[in-house]
């Protein structure tokens, strides 16, 4: 990036612009840092097997702790770091992200023995998705509920599952994604805690609130049905005190006094999006939590604020905004009114004063307590506070420390931190200690020392150590760590134990390893093996066999030479041996799309099994995104497909991806698994995995703001894992305001095998961005590393920039065609751009043909467009190219190339006669957007060769200025009797293809809501349409009979003297009006030829007069002319008609005359037939 400071000013000024945004946050004097040297890090358990998906703990008395997995199971992993219970497992319903949540252990454990668990039971809800779309009776089978409930744990640490008493029941829905919440806490009245997130689906609104109030829609589109809504108990923290027979009270003082009307008294606090992580101080009672935001990256003044999430600290009863506000609830931090699915937008809510709920689905008070902001609030705008670093936003709310100075404990934290508050974050995979201030303001923020990765939940034990549950990353590294406090005493060795076989037939002889297991004082170790069968072993690497079936827990106790210990242990199986799970397909790394059907093939083998079950295999779909996932959906068998819903609350600037996660339980219950990461084809350069050299450049014309930069020779940037097999070729957007250089496309490594080159000139400006493309061949058919490798003169620096990349897959071959994606606006701009481009660019990569998208019409140029198999204009509005540049297209179209229209490419050049014929008919008017039924015409085309007869959807119904019937071949058409608002007499088509001289024309009227980008069955016919228009397959485009013709008066393309007027018993509500005479109106759009009669539909207050039917011009060849009378008023419409005689060439023009003043008739439509 030429004329930019050198990278460690440019980085020291950003750190203090950072910095001074968030003074306010830490006004508090910095205390002195947490030395790292005083604590260690100790880890009691790892593994799926000890672990399973990992989810909550809570550390009983004892410091044995209890886990939990999403599966259903229950774990205790004691002190010395042996988890050898599975203390039980509940059937849960696993769909999405419910399942087993979260645990807390009754404050009198140690005489009752009571947990509390919070899940999902498996009820008879059907398997797969819940519809997304349809009646209440509809979406019925996937009404649910959570259960609070109470087991008591057995002495031998087993649940007592017959012991269930449900306390608290949570209705919820199920079969979509997301936000369950799930966490429990005590204060020290022995009130329990709990929170619950909004239950509601986030990816079709754009990364903004999720508040779809449409009556066909399923609830999980509208979150003012949960967090909003009083009388509901999601979206909450929830207040109880638990009573010996497994009912509750609610205790004084929470957000809604029992008895009051519409309303739970139940919630102490709500307005939480996912309130994933709790904690009560019992010192003071006050709940600290961490609220999980939306995702979109950019503020819209149509939407609301950009993405958000909160730390908050909630000293009293209230409301916290959401779905409504967000932060700290300032206007510019308040969602405004929207109508799903593409508005139009009204005000922001009243955050302030009280937002009025008035979704149809609220049972609550209309009218919600004011919000009240959060305590720490980072990301969006705001920034985070430049002790939290940068990543993704996942605030995971972890305990206050409180210093005991009678706990006899030597690894209790020291007092300097009492009071401290201790936050965790997911993602960006630290603890701080944040300070409290007198008047409850954050103070100062301190790293602690942490080496795990992403912290899953923590409490604070009965000896003052800190204990962590943290998720991982994938590949078993799932853990529970406890952190002890150590000062100046000797720190504990650490033991390491592993084993070569952990499940098989007996005999089971097992290799068992103590590799890593070290002294941090460097002295030497002795080892003592315990088997769990009785035998014993001092060698560091001894051999035992098992000789009887059944489940063991070898454990490795090292002790140094000051006699402290450490402890680590594994879990064998003996008589059974886990299955062996292969994911065929996809494989590791493989390319896809959003939106695409994506197959599977998962192969399972089990010696004790025999022949497999394929509906005990599993197969799940989770959303990636940065290094957390979500489950979307799932589905049962060795082979089969999913197809991989469109992503709609991320936008460019996210790091997502696909997780395939095949699992199978053997009948004596172990489980294996095996994943496969999916790469989106289209990528942005900022989220590779590794790099040398580079660093991010921020650029506002940037896919996400962003890209890499500061590219010099010999500089690279990495991704994996990648499956390059069938890519074909590369597209990179790129810019360069230096001397440019070229890019290589590698794998394996900076110096691997090279696949392609791109070439990068100088593009004008750093701002200035370019699509640049490269053929791909060699790539490996297996899992590799992806390397983009900078290439230029060296030491030259500031090379280039890399914004994203683009693969397109398909059989080896020649180049495939490109087309280009046009969306400039002048008029009304769709917020379905950004969607339908990315739609188009994925039906690109998988059918093999380029796209670039551009809104700059300098690109129509014959030079330029002779590139192009076909264009397509997506949503343009209003006139859009020059006179220059509507002859260039003229030339490419008459000579070949093909045209998309999609939507309001209907709305646009008005001033062009050709276009007009090109797209088929101009834009009229429209109703709201509804439900409405398409028709098939012809299904030999291949836009709609997919569609059935008939084909029920939500868009916006375009009434069209004439019908193309007579100029085009109709494809499909829409059922006006269906829905309110149609104006075209019955015939109305809605997508319709023609040949323009050698080139062809596909028009389709559907594509204004951001859903229909998400829609297989939209984007089948999109592509098909694209398909026809480039010439990469045959249709019959000839039109089919010659209907009559019915032109809107008001819809004249150029005139003298009249104006439009507006009566409501007028077609549409207006009419061409204020005719006097010699005034006249023409209809570009329109011709006469063929035509043998004119109708047209008028109205009169006064005299009448005459109307002339010419053709070509207000004074061209006369074709015949009709006498217009009194009606009785100017809302009162009749019909007159007269036959057409002569020659008709060029457009019809209606020529006006006759006597007297104020108006001597008006015209509602006229028809030709």
């Amino acid at each position: 990036m030429a004329e930019s400071p050198p990278r460690w000013a440019r980085a020291f000024g950003a750190s203090l612009l950072t910095a001074s945004l968030l003074l306010p946050l830490t006004q508090s004097t910095a205390a002195a840092a947490i030395p790292p040297g005083d604590y260690q890090q100790v880890q009691l358990a790892s593994g799926a097997a000890k672990l399973g998906e990992p989810m909550s703990l809570t550390v009983l008395p004892d410091r044995s702790v209890v886990h939990t997995a999403r599966d259903g199971t229950v774990r205790v992993t004691n002190a010395a770091g042996n988890t050898t219970t599975v203390a039980g497992k509940l059937d849960v319903y696993t769909h999405d992200e419910e399942g087993l949540q979260g645990v807390a252990a009754d404050p009198a454990f140690p005489t009752n023995r009571w947990l509390y668990l919070y899940y999902s039971p498996r009820l008879s809800t059907p398997d797969g998705d819940a519809p997304t779309e349809g009646t209440e009776a509809t979406f019925a089978p996937w009404r649910g509920e959570l259960h609070l409930s109470r087991f008591t744990l057995k002495a031998d640490n087993t649940l007592d599952l017959a012991s269930e008493k449900i306390v608290l029941r949570v209705p919820n829905d199920r079969g979509q994604c997301c936000h369950v919440g799930g966490d429990l806490d005590f204060d020290a009245q022995g009130n329990l805690y709990l929170t619950t997130g909004d239950d509601t689906n986030p990816f079709v609104s754009d990364g903004y609130t999720p508040t779809d109030q449409r009556a066909d829609r399923n609830p999980q589109f509208d979150a003012q049905r949960s967090s909003g809504n009083t009388n509901d108990l999601r979206g909450k923290v929830l207040r109880i005190k638990p009573q010996a027979d497994g009912t509750y009270t609610v205790p004084a003082g929470n957000l809604f006094a029992p008895g009051t009307a519409r309303t739970r008294p139940e919630i102490y606090a709500m307005g939480f999006r996912n309130p994933f992580r709790m904690s009560v101080d019992k010192a003071t009672g006050i709940v600290y939590l961490g609220d999980y935001g939306p995702d979109a990256g950019v503020t819209s003044p149509t939407r609301g604020p950009s993405g958000q999430v909160e730390f908050n600290r909630i000293t009293r009863p209230g409301n916290f905004g959401w779905p409504y506000c967000t932060g700290t609830n300032t206007t510019d931090e308040t969602y405004v009114r929207h109508t799903f699915p593409s508005g139009p937008s009204g005000a922001r809510y009243e955050c302030g004063t009280g937002v009025n709920n008035t979704s149809p689905r609220n049972t609550g008070l209309t009218t919600l307590p004011a919000a009240q902001p959060a305590w720490i609030r980072y990301a969006g705008d705001a920034g985070s506070p430049p002790e939290f670093g940068g990543g993704s936003e996942s605030p995971m709310g972890g305990p206050v420390y409180r210093y005991d100075p009678a706990l006899n404990s030597a690894t209790k934290f020291p007092q300097s931190l009492d009071g401290r508050y201790f936050a965790g974050e997911y993602g960006r995979q630290w603890i701080k200690a944040i300070g409290v201030g007198a008047d409850g303001s954050p103070g100062p923020i301190e790293a602690f020392p942490w080496s795990g990765t992403q912290v899953m939940n923590m409490q604070f034990g009965p000896d003052g150590s800190l204990y962590v549950l943290d998720y991982g990353t994938g590949g078993g590294n799932q853990a529970i760590y406890r952190i002890d406090y150590k000062g100046n005493a000797p720190r504990d060795p650490v033991a390491r134990a592993a084993a070569d076989r952990t499940s098989g037939p007996v005999p089971l002889t097992v290799r068992f390893s103590s590799a890593g297991s070290t002294d941090p004082e460097g002295g030497a170790l002795s080892y003592r093996w315990t088997f769990g069968d009785g035998g014993t072993s001092t060698e560091a690497n001894p051999t035992h066999t098992y000789t009887a079936a059944g489940n063991y827990s070898p454990t490795l106790t090292v002790t140094d030479p000051q006699g402290l210990t450490g402890t680590a242990g594994v879990l064998v199986t003996a008589g059974n041996t886990a299955p062996t799970v292969t994911l065929q397909a996809p494989g590791d790394g493989a390319l896809f799309a959003f939106g695409d059907t994506v197959p599977f093939q998962v192969s399972v083998s089990d010696p004790e099994d025999g022949a497999i079950d394929c509906s005990r295999v599993k197969v799940t779909y989770l959303l990636g995104h940065d290094s957390h996932r979500h489950q979307i959906t799932q589905a049962t068998g060795c082979g089969g497909q999913i197809t991989v819903p469109v992503d709609g609350e991320h936008d460019d600037a996210a790091n997502i991806y696909g997780v395939f996660d095949a699992e199978y339980t053997d009948r004596a219950g172990l489980t294996s698994h095996a994943v496969s990461v999916l790469q989106p084809r289209h990528r942005q350069a900022e989220h590779h995995t590794a790099q040398q050299g580079v660093e991010p450049a921020n650029h506002g014309g940037a896919e996400g703001g962003r890209t890499i930069g500061f590219t010099d020779n010999g500089d690279w940037i990495s991704f994996q894992p990648y499956r390059l097999g069938n890519a074909r070729s590369v597209t990179a957007r790129v810019s360069s305001g230096g001397p440019g250089g070229t890019i290589e496309v590698r794998a394996g490594s900076a110096t691997g095998t090279l696949l392609g080159t791109l070439t990068v000139p100088n593009t004008g400006s750093w701002d200035t961005f370019a699509d640049v493309s490269a053929n791909l061949a060699n790539a490996p058919t297996g899992t590799t590393a992806l390397f983009f490798v900078f290439k230029g003169v060296t030491g030259q620096g500031n090379l280039l920039d890399l914004d994203a990349f683009t693969f397109t897959t398909g059989a080896a071959g020649p180049p495939g065609p490109e087309v280009l994606v046009f969306s400039k606006t002048a008029g009304f701009r769709h917020d379905a751009i950004p969607a339908g481009t990315r739609a188009i660019r994925d039906l690109g990569s998988a059918n093999g043909f380029t796209v670039t998208a551009t809104e700059d019409a300098a690109a129509f140029t014959t030079a330029n467009l002779a590139k192009y198999a076909a264009v397509v204009f997506l949503n343009t509005t209003g006139d859009v190219l020059d006179a220059a540049q509507q002859t260039a297209f003229q030339s490419y179209v008459d000579g070949g190339g093909g045209y998309v229209g999609v939507h309001a490419a209907a709305d646009t050049e008005y001033d062009w006669a050709y276009y007009g014929r090109l797209v088929g008919a101009y834009f009229h008017s429209h109703p709201h957007i509804q439900q409405a039924t398409v028709r098939s015409e012809d299904q030999s085309h291949p836009a709609t060769a997919h569609l059935p007869a008939t084909w029920s959807r939500t868009d916006e119904w375009y009434n069209f200025r004439t019908n193309p019937r007579a100029t085009s071949k109709v494809l499909a058409n829409v059922d006006e009797s269906g829905y309110t608002g149609g104006t075209m007499a019955g015939d109305h088509p809605i997508s319709w293809c023609r040949t323009q001289a050698s080139g062809r024309s596909f028009y389709t009227g559907l594509g204004h809501t951001v859903e229909s980008y998400a829609d297989p069955v939209f984007r089948t016919h999109l592509l098909g349409g694209i398909r026809y228009a480039a010439g990469l397959v045959q249709a019959d485009c000839r039109p089919q009979g010659q209907p009559s013709q019915r032109v809107e008066g008001e819809a004249y393309t150029s005139s003298a003297g009249v104006q439009i007027a507006s009566h409501g018993t007028a077609g549409g509500g207006q009419t061409v009006g204020y005719i006097d005479d010699g005034d006249w109106a023409g209809y570009g759009q329109t011709t006469a030829s063929g035509k043998t009669r004119f109708t047209a539909r008028v109205s009169s207050g006064n005299a009448g007069g005459r109307i002339e039917i010419r053709a070509g011009s207000q004074t061209g060849t006369l074709l015949g002319s009709v006498a217009v009378t009194g009606t009785g008023g100017f809302d009162r419409f009749a019909d007159v008609s007269t036959t057409l005689a002569g020659t008709a060439s060029g457009p019809v023009f209606l020529v006006f005359t006759g006597t007297g003043a104020g108006g001597l008739f008006d015209v509602d439509h006229f028809t030709l037939s």
